[in-house]
């Protein structure tokens, strides 16, 4: 009985305290059209520019801590060299910069994907071929030295048949000969494509467990990354750097030690992560708290979820023979073996009610995000590029976002529920 007391006692004490700071923090709204359209430091619009192909014009974003003011939407390459030819990729570009004020790209080192020896390069070939045809100071590009990967062996390094990691000779090696692909001679920012330690979570794996990491390889710390990354600056082969697939300790370390050691170690000033309606919680729940304090920009990479949030996995399998997610067997999966599905019925269901394609409704969202400095977005044909960027003009009503709230609260991040 005394036991008894003592744990209703423990029970009212817990609820009391739950309640008192329940009284006691502010209150939080949900996030309303308005709150999405207002302008913060997180994401500082410049200016907007009206060109052929926008009714409302591009706007242009002060990326991070940096002084490049990037369009409001990047390109995306990864599909040039694969599911694209050369022609192909530089007719996208074209139309992106010319029509739509697009100023921004985005490539890798290993691109295209799949990453295979075969096809490494070809990609930057592509793009090589399309800052032949600008004045280089008017495209902004982006590129990514490898993380850490115990298979991918064959990206040019000093030493052949030398795993990826993130270590100083990898990182001033690859850019070397990412400035000789592309045919320039910097680059204007240059990414850590995935951590060079085990993170968890990434690209669909499950999530950080002590034990995962203590038997994983031993990484590059990140002094040594950053010093690499300082060479490469210093030399004036790179104007600024960033990580991808970043998590808020990696990020907040590579911060601090560039706000203690500024002579020694260049600051991060962009982190290229996955963000869309099906997956944004990693993001929203400690990242972007990061972000918005040190000054670094969100690069939103899949908007539209590998493309599934265009809602054509979900129809008949003749809607979408030959798309990515069925050409090769494995890639993004976690996009279909989720509850995914049901998230994107749901989405589906939001589009229609308002008025707009499912491609409209997610990317939209994402381009007036204040979370996001740009948006990265791909297309395999002319066409399906051209519904993507017009989305732009579209901005989401009060009634509409509502509505996406309430699917958010009952699929939050569905590609984590694994069936």
């Amino acid at each position: 009985q005394m036991f008894i007391r003592s744990q209703t006692m423990i029970s009212s004490l817990v609820l009391v305290t739950v309640l008192t700071i329940a009284s006691i923090a502010p209150p939080v709204a949900a996030l309303s059209a308005a709150d999405v359209r207002a302008p913060s430091k997180g994401k500082l619009i410049v200016h907007n520019e009206q060109v052929p192909g926008l009714e409302n014009g591009m706007d242009y974003v002060k990326l991070g801590g940096s002084d490049l003011t990037v369009s409001n939407i990047c390109m995306g390459t990864m599909t040039f060299g694969e599911q694209n030819t050369q022609e192909e990729g530089v007719e996208q570009l074209v139309q992106a910069f010319d029509e739509y004020g697009i100023n921004f790209l985005d490539t890798a080192e290993m691109y295209p994907v799949p990453t295979k020896p075969e096809t490494q390069g070809a990609t930057d070939a592509t793009v090589a071929a399309f800052l032949k045809t600008r004045k280089r100071d008017d495209v902004i590009v982006a590129t990514k030295v490898a993380g850490r990967s115990e298979r991918i062996n064959w990206l040019p390094r000093n030493k052949p048949d030398t795993f990826a990691e993130v270590d100083y000779e990898s990182i001033v090696t690859s850019v070397d000969k990412s400035l000789e692909r592309l045919g320039t001679d910097y680059i204007d920012l240059l990414q850590i494509h995935w951590p060079d330690r085990y993170t968890g979570g990434l690209f669909g794996q499950p999530d950080f467990t002590p034990s995962m990491y203590e038997q994983s390889p031993t990484p590059n710390d990140f002094e040594e990354q950053l010093k690499g990354l300082q060479k490469v600056v210093a030399e004036g082969k790179v104007r600024y750097v960033g990580v991808s697939n970043e998590t808020p300790y990696g990020t907040m370390s590579f911060c601090q030690l560039a706000k203690s050691m500024p002579d020694l170690y260049p600051k991060i000033i962009s982190t290229q992560n996955s963000y869309s309606l099906v997956c944004r919680k990693d993001f929203e729940a400690g990242l972007a708290e990061v972000c918005y304090h040190e000054d670094v920009g969100l690069l939103a990479y899949s908007p539209l979820a590998g493309g599934s949030l265009s809602g054509k996995y979900n129809g008949p399998p003749e809607q979408y023979e030959g798309a990515r997610l069925t050409l090769f067997p494995g890639f993004m999966d976690r996009y279909k073996d989720s509850l995914n599905a049901k998230a994107i019925d749901a989405y589906c269901e939001v589009a229609k009610k308002h008025g707009l394609t499912p491609t409209q409704l997610s990317l939209s969202w994402c381009y007036h995000n204040p979370l996001v400095s740009s948006s990265i977005v791909g297309a395999t044909s002319l066409s399906q590029l051209s519904e993507n960027l017009k989305a732009h003009d579209i901005k989401l009503d009060d009634d509409c976002m509502s509505d996406i709230t309430k699917v958010y609260k009952e699929f939050t991040d569905p590609t984590k529920a694994r069936n």
